[in-house]
């Protein structure tokens, strides 16, 4: 047994009967593939920490005096720029031979991007700084759009299913390693002081980890597509594939049901800066208080990575409709007790309060997000695949939409009161999950 292998070994339990079925050159690198697989999603992860848009953005757009309206811009951009466009784009991709070079090409993008946010940083002031990165934002989420479509693709292809779980929940893990060095950081050298040029310096730090993952992932060995090769010289039909796509929403069952339940379960990826938000109100300030958010995002996914992959090859199912579950009533607790009367967000325990709020949220969203992801590798098989991961996407950019348009006008009425609906939305899609077919090997 070769080193790579060792390691392979002690980190992932094996499925040997599902890699026994894969061709023997495939077979062959599962280890390496592997390995490399885990290090490029956690410098990714890593790298989506300096540029969260729930945390890190809305402090720097803060400190750099940008209109408010902006900052309610950064999480549905960032979310649904990645995934609208991607049924339009597999077209494209599935005559790509090799998909890792999509990936390659979308994290250089994203590097690009965050390196033009980080510049803004240092350089502008005000609306201008606003708008310039929320630009350089949407071209982020197109670079990571091309690396979604792709890397599922890629994964399936090279990980046997009873594995593919555990590689992202590694890949979480890791991360959740860098996120604590991050926030502890920014804690210690940050102080009270919005300092955006300090900010700035994350970012670039940012922009050095995408370069990374462009690097690691280019030495994944993949096996070559050869009916995207036979293909190529087509012209695409973007009328068919439109077609397409809406035939598979309407016949498919069991790939709408995934979709709706999918789009329910936004409670834990669109409550968190909803959070933040009540916690900056009742007078958090000052970049110390970034550092304990994202020192908790850390810990989350330090703690719920590599479960999550255990959990999502037992029951891909489970872990979503479990996780939200969970989610909807963390949310439902947090506003009964900011609405005690006497509640101080100020004092050190009200802090407390929405740090481990925010905590528990985050772990919660992990489990979630390695859940549907397992999930729809293993519905199906090659460009099936691909195109599953691509119309499921882009239907949830239109849902987030839907729902970030809705959370933002209850926002007027209250923070509480758009937490409330997103926990609401959470259970009834508990209620849908829970009828969800079965796909994991567990």
């Amino acid at each position: 047994m070769t080193p790579t292998e060792r390691i392979y070994s002690a980190l992932v339990r094996r499925d040997r009967e599902t890699e026994s079925d894969l061709p023997d050159p495939v077979r062959a690198d599962v280890a390496r593939n592997g390995l490399r697989l885990v290090s490029a999603n956690a410098l990714q992860s890593s790298g989506d920490q300096t540029v969260n848009a729930s945390t890190v953005l809305p402090w720097l757009f803060h400190a750099l005096g940008v209109p408010t309206a902006l900052v309610g811009l950064l999480v549905p951009i960032r979310e649904s720029g990645s995934m609208l466009p991607q049924a339009l784009l597999t077209p494209l991709i599935l005559r790509v031979r090799y998909r890792k070079r999509v990936f390659v090409f979308g994290a250089l993008v994203q590097a690009l991007s965050v390196a033009v946010m980080a510049a803004t940083a240092a350089l502008a002031q005000g609306l201008t700084a606003g708008v310039v990165i929320v630009v350089a934002l949407a071209t982020f989420s197109l670079g990571r759009c091309l690396c979604s479509i792709s890397s599922k693709d890629v994964q399936g292809r090279t990980v046997p299913s009873g594995e593919r779980g555990q590689i992202n929940g590694l890949a979480t893990t890791a991360a959740g390693f860098v996120a604590i060095t991050l926030g502890v950081a920014i804690r210690v050298l940050g102080g009270e002081d919005l300092d955006a040029g300090r900010l700035a310096w994350v970012l670039v730090g940012g922009a050095a980890l995408w370069v990374g993952v462009a690097w690691v992932y280019a030495g994944v060995r993949e096996p070559a597509d050869e009916a995207a090769s036979a293909s190529e010289d087509e012209p695409v039909h973007w009328h068919d594939w439109a077609v397409q796509t809406f035939r598979l929403l309407r016949d498919d069952r069991s790939f709408r049901h995934f979709v709706t339940v999918r789009g329910l379960l936004l409670v834990s990826a669109l409550s968190p800066p909803f959070v933040v938000t009540l916690a900056t109100d009742s007078g958090t300030t000052g970049l110390s208080g970034l550092g304990g958010y994202v020192i908790a995002s850390g810990v989350a996914a330090l703690v719920g990575g590599r479960l999550s992959g255990r959990l999502a090859d037992w029951s891909s199912r489970k872990l979503m409709t479990f996780g939200a579950a969970i989610a909807s009533v963390i949310i439902l607790v947090l506003v009964s007790v900011v609405s005690l009367p006497g509640f101080n967000g100020g004092t050190a325990w009200g802090s407390a309060v929405f740090i481990g709020a925010y905590f528990l949220l985050t772990l919660t969203h992990t489990g979630i997000r390695v859940g549907r992801k397992t999930y729809v590798i293993d519905m199906a098989e090659g460009d099936l695949r691909t195109t599953y991961v691509a119309v499921s996407n882009s239907a949830m950019g239109l849902i987030l939409l839907v729902v970030g348009g809705v959370s933002s006008l209850l926002a007027i009425l209250g923070v509480e009161w758009t937490l409330v609906f997103l926990a609401a939305l959470g259970l009834v899609g508990v209620v849908g999950g829970g009828r969800l077919p079965e796909v994991s090997r567990g």
